[in-house]
């Protein structure tokens, strides 16, 4: 594993957007089959892409450019805790942090008296946990009571695509998801606008207060929020910058070989280290690094 995201480092708005169901292959013997998997369906077309906002010039979000996409459809939410279960359930899956027996927790999600492990160089709020994985997002005395609804996250790339297999679908390109977070707004920052809390009004599940020692919550939230909350964008999506980094299917290019794109930032995103809650933005990890704040959402060909 590598360090965590952020260690340092012609289109209209269609809220009723028409669902399509993701495929499903028959599931093997013992396995029960996954329930449908309903995908918001979206046209393809061209766009803006990327951002002349360079804070990160490597990351390469710029320059904008127009891009196309063919129809694909994509999932309203992120892949919830519970939506895993069902998985494992079906399959037996251990994920790359169940087999490695660790991953990464911010500080600020542990106990006070948490015994002294392993951080990561530079970025001293990430730590490595023993026994931490998608069932115990903290670590062995955490579980996931009350979360069934939130992003299952400590999953990397690969499990990522394991699940997008078996309920037959795929992880987006980073194209279409860039398209799909933006909702009809060409070249908007946010999904909703420009404006970062319109009206005073929170949007999304991004940090306040004094990064790492401080989270206000004033969004509502510290740590993840439930995969339904905030309002939508355009095209019916939710959460589509903040909560849980998102997997790619791509490689994030030539500069970082092997790695593979996260789009959309995290509740850990502060203004003041990592200005990434925006359509635009993007950051890799290479395949097997997992973290409490990385999840995935599913997209599938029409």
């Amino acid at each position: 594993m590598t360090r965590p995201v952020g260690a340092g480092s012609d289109t209209c708005c269609c809220p009723s957007s028409p669902t399509i169901r993701a495929t499903v292959e028959e599931p093997g013997p013992g396995a029960r089959a996954p329930a449908e998997t309903a995908l918001v369906a979206l046209a393809g077309g061209e766009f803006t892409m990327g951002s002349d906002e360079q804070r990160y010039p490597e990351d390469g979000e710029g320059p904008t450019r127009v891009a196309r996409v063919a129809p694909f459809g994509i999932a309203a939410h992120a892949v919830s805790n519970d939506d895993f279960a069902a998985f494992v359930d079906a399959t037996g899956y251990l994920t790359t942090a169940e087999r490695e027996g660790w991953s990464f927790v911010f500080v600020g999600l542990l106990p006070d008296r948490f015994p002294p492990t392993r951080s990561v160089v530079g970025a001293p709020w990430w730590r490595q946990v023993h026994l931490a994985d998608w069932r115990r997002p903290e670590g062995p005395r955490s579980d996931l009571e009350g979360r069934g609804d939130h992003p299952v996250v400590h999953v990397s790339w690969l499990d990522a695509r394991e699940y997008c297999r078996w309920a037959g679908g795929r992880l987006p390109s980073e194209t279409e998801w860039e398209y799909a977070a933006r909702g009809g707004l060409d070249g908007a920052r946010y999904p909703w606008g420009d404006e970062l809390t319109p009206g005073g009004q929170h949007r999304m599940n991004v940090f306040q207060g004094r990064f790492p020692a401080h989270d206000t919550g004033a969004d509502g939230y510290r740590g993840t929020a439930p995969v339904h909350a905030f309002a939508p964008n355009g095209y019916g999506l939710h959460n589509m910058t903040g909560n849980v980094w998102e997997w790619c299917a791509d490689r994030f290019g030539p500069g970082r070989p092997g790695q593979r794109n996260m789009r959309g930032g995290s509740y850990l995103c502060h203004e003041s280290y990592c200005w990434r809650y925006r359509c635009a933005a993007r950051s890799a990890n290479t395949p097997d690094s997992s973290a409490g704040n990385i999840g995935f959402r599913m997209a599938a060909d029409p």
